[in-house]
This record gives structure tokens, sequence and C-alpha cells, in this order.
């Protein structure tokens, strides 16, 4: 009799863990990313999808495309779906308020990633530590030019990451109080960022460096630099995909590129969006990942 009871007891546990496996829980999430133009954000989303595939994560990628009426329809599509979490890399950070707070009266947790939201109450943030990498950038722009010289920043204002590159690097510059910043000018896209550069030259033939907000702007600011045959202009980036890394490699001008890791940052916003909704509710409300610096091997 007592080993009847031990039997029917392990078959109870037994049926207990197989309904437990067979049924977990299985979430929803929609993720509204702003570029697939871009290899970080092709390594970012690769990345997600990766981590929700381990994570038994049911992923819903819609691609903003720099627009921002888009990624406000892609959020209201996810709400309207019902998901159990969106993440967002927000197209412009103000502008994606709206959105986080529809998603938050539909009780749906939002995760925002690279990009940060201005004034959205968002459960989480993974994102490089962008104003550490402007700082960085920032003191070897003054090392490079022995504390001395006039330089540029090609920025994008729309996006908080970018603002906190630029401060960031004018931070870093204080360590060496004779480079002067000459001129800052938005170019997005890398053509804008050619034009902007080439303006910048223009205007100033002295100009001794550059900075670049991402790859493109860099990569943009190395042709025009040879346009203008200035050979000695020192040229940093941020981002750190393949195609920058292999031309600092390779040119003269571009000196040096803040490195980002996107698939790190696309696994961990996975990653803090199932911790939220398997009941931590004291995620962390910043998840720094820190870059690296690539310089001419």
């Amino acid at each position: 009799m007592k080993k009847l009871r031990i039997l029917r007891s392990a078959m109870v546990l037994g049926v207990a863990f197989f309904s437990a496996v067979t049924f977990a829980k299985e979430y929803k999430i929609g993720a509204s990313l702003l570029t697939q133009q871009h290899p970080f954000y092709i390594e970012l989303a690769d990345a997600m999808k990766a981590e929700a595939k381990k994570d038994n994560v049911v992923l819903n990628v819609a691609i903003a495309n720099q627009d921002l009426n888009k990624q406000l329809s892609d959020v209201e599509d996810f709400i309207t779906k019902k998901v159990d979490a969106i993440i967002i890399s927000p197209v412009d950070s103000k502008g994606v308020q709206a959105a986080i707070m529809k998603a938050k009266r539909a009780g749906i947790p939002v995760i925002t990633v690279d990009v940060a939201a201005v004034g959205g109450d968002v459960v989480s943030h993974v994102a490089t530590d962008n104003f550490a990498g402007g700082v960085e950038a920032g003191k070897l722009m003054g090392k490079l030019l022995n504390g001395k010289g006039k330089v540029a920043i090609i920025e994008y204002p729309a996006l908080q990451s970018v603002v906190d590159r630029v401060n960031g690097f004018k931070q870093g510059l204080k360590d060496t109080p004779d480079v002067k910043v000459v001129a800052s000018q938005t170019g997005i896209t890398r053509a804008e960022a050619l034009a902007v550069s080439q303006n910048m030259l223009q205007a100033n033939p002295d100009l001794n460096g550059i900075f670049g907000f991402g790859d493109d702007a860099a990569l943009a600011a190395v042709i025009a630099a040879k346009s203008a045959k200035n050979d000695n202009i020192k040229i940093i980036g941020f981002d750190g995909m393949p195609e920058a890394r292999n031309a600092v490699d390779k040119e003269k001008t571009f000196v040096a590129v803040i490195r980002q890791y996107p698939d790190k940052m696309g696994s961990e916003a996975i990653n803090v969006a199932v911790d939220y909704l398997n009941g931590n509710k004291d995620v962390p409300k910043v998840i720094p990942v820190t870059p690296g610096i690539y310089i001419k091997q």
C-alpha cells in the first residue's frame, strides 16, 4: 500500500512538471526599431530574434524607417494586438512620448533600446553609455591634437543618445581647453553628413578635427576631407560597425571610432522584458552597455 502511495505521488509530481514545461507562458513582444538600413540595427534585431527564440517569446519586429508617424502607427498596432510588452528604439526621443503613454494606459510595459525617450515612463532603458563614449572621444581628440586646435561636430539633435554623445564629447574636450568647437551641424544620413562636412571644411579650412555622431557621419567626413585635400585632420566616429572599423585601419584621417555592441543591447532588451513580465518589477531603470574604442591596428 505504501509503495502504491509513493507511485501515485510520483505520478502527480510528474504530471505537474510536465504541465509546467508544456504550458510555460509564451510572451508576445512587439519591437519598433528606428531603421533597418544600418548594420547596427540589423545586428540589434538579429540579437533580439535569437534571444526571443531562447526565451520562448513570439517577437514581432516593425521597422519605422526613421518616420515618427510610422513608429506611432506600429505601436498602436502592437497595442491592438495586445502584446505583453513593447520594445522601442525611438525615431524621435520627444515625439515617441505619446506612444509610450498609450501603451502604459493599455497596461503594456515599454522598454527602450539604444535611443532614450524624453518624458516617457519606461520600465527600463538599454543602451550604450553614450555620454561616457563621447567623453572618451573628446579626450582622445584633445590628445591627438596635442591639446590645441579647432574641431567640428556632425550631430543628430532629435535623438537623445546623440545629444548624450555630443555633450560627452564636449566634456572630454575640457581636459584640453585650447581645443575649440568652431562648428556643429546636423547631418543625419551619409549624404547629408557629406554636405555638412564639406560646408564646415570650406568655412574652416584650418579645421583640425571632426567628431561624427555615427559611422555614416564619420565616413562622410573622411570623403569630404579627401576632397578638401586635408590629410592631417583627425576624424573620430561612433558605432564601430565593420565598415567603419575597416576604414579606421585604411584611412589616414579616420583615427578612431567609439565602438558599440548592438548584440549585447538586443539580447538585454529581450531579457529585461521577460524578467519584468515574469514578476520582477524592480528591474534596473537603466542598463548601460560599456562602449569600447577602436583605433588603427
